[in-house]
């Protein structure tokens, strides 16, 4: 299947297909140098068939995990590239999960001012969400993708085979996302997700949460005012994943407990049985001063206010903005109150 992601002369193809990374040739430009950039949690094969294809091909593969979001990496990235020549004709291509397509764009969108990027990604996180849209960013001063870009990728190929080598748990990390996008925007696709078995329906659950997220960033590919409602749980899930002592925790589980203070009262007993089918639902020892501290460094948050995405009945949304105070208590209240 594809999907047209139309944003004028940054418009670009989403291609959904099964065993697609076989034959990316056929389907991206990789006659000219390519950085093929992966991590050390990717099977090693997938960036090897991607350069195998490609007329001139330099594998550089990082370390898994949120710590490669960084300055280091990101010039070991760029210079990579001008230790080999690259010139402003040639590639960038990610083959990994979130980390690695971060990460990739936001070396692309700055070598040579920017040249040409693909995005393959291998997890469902990243199939789902992260690897459309142009977001790409890295992590300083202990602030989650504080310093990026938006840089469009050039083609998105997405190969749903490709989540078989995942563990389950990585599953569940892209099924947060998943939840988030119907709880907003597709009260057919929380149904499957509720009623069917997910793993017999992971293709349309993927197609489902591509078309929602490129319907919002063609209204709104520069977070002015729709576009936020993709960072539905975030706020508070960005807390608990930066806070100090949560770092066990992946994103999509920390984004799962996010949303449940955003939503409403009548619907929050169905949004949590589908978190436990997806099992990302679990109680935490919550330190709140130091989450407060890891939120409100978040870059949505505006001096004592925070614009947030909540949702009363499921398929439909409000934006409305809150004192930050008022989110952590809101939060606090909900979040303490499953334990009892």
């Amino acid at each position: 299947m594809t999907i047209h992601m139309n944003l004028g002369t940054e418009s670009y193809d989403i291609l959904v297909e099964r065993g697609i990374l076989r034959n990316a040739r056929n389907h991206l430009n990789l006659n000219r140098r390519v950085l093929v950039v992966t991590d050390s949690g990717v099977p090693a094969e997938y960036a090897r068939s991607v350069a195998a294809q490609c007329k001139h091909a330099v594998i550089c593969t990082v370390e898994q995990g949120e710590a490669s979001k960084s300055l280091h990496t990101l010039e070991k990235l760029l210079q990579t590239m001008l230790d080999h020549g690259f010139s402003r004709k040639d590639l960038v291509v990610a083959v990994g999960g979130g980390v690695v397509g971060d990460l990739s764009g936001f070396a692309a969108s700055m070598y040579m001012r920017g040249i040409d990027f693909y995005n393959i990604p291998t997890t469902l996180l990243s199939q789902i969400d992260s690897s459309i849209g142009g977001k790409t960013a890295i992590n300083f001063g202990g602030v989650k993708n504080i310093v990026g870009a938006f840089y469009q990728p050039k083609r998105v190929l997405i190969d749903p085979s490709l989540l078989q080598t995942l563990p389950p748990r990585q599953i569940s990390n892209g099924l947060a996302e998943a939840v988030k996008m119907a709880l907003t925007s597709d009260k057919e696709l929380f149904d499957i997700l509720e009623s069917k078995d997910i793993a017999h329906c992971m293709d349309e659950i993927i197609i489902r949460s591509l078309l929602i997220k490129k319907d919002v960033v063609e209204q709104d590919e520069k977070e002015a005012g729709l576009r936020r409602i993709l960072n539905f749980g975030h706020t508070i899930g960005h807390g608990i994943e930066s806070s100090e002592g949560m770092s066990e925790l992946y994103h999509g589980e920390c984004v799962a407990l996010g949303m449940i203070p955003m939503c409403g009262e009548e619907i929050r007993p169905r949004v949590i049985r589908v978190l436990k089918k997806c099992n990302l639902y679990r109680t935490l020892a919550y330190d709140w001063d130091r989450i407060t501290e890891a939120a409100f460094h978040d870059k949505k948050a505006d001096g004592d206010t925070v614009t947030v995405t909540t949702v009363r009945e499921i398929g439909s949304f409000h934006i409305r903005t809150m004192p930050c105070a008022e989110l952590i208590e809101l939060a606090k209240q909900v979040l303490e109150g499953l334990k009892s």
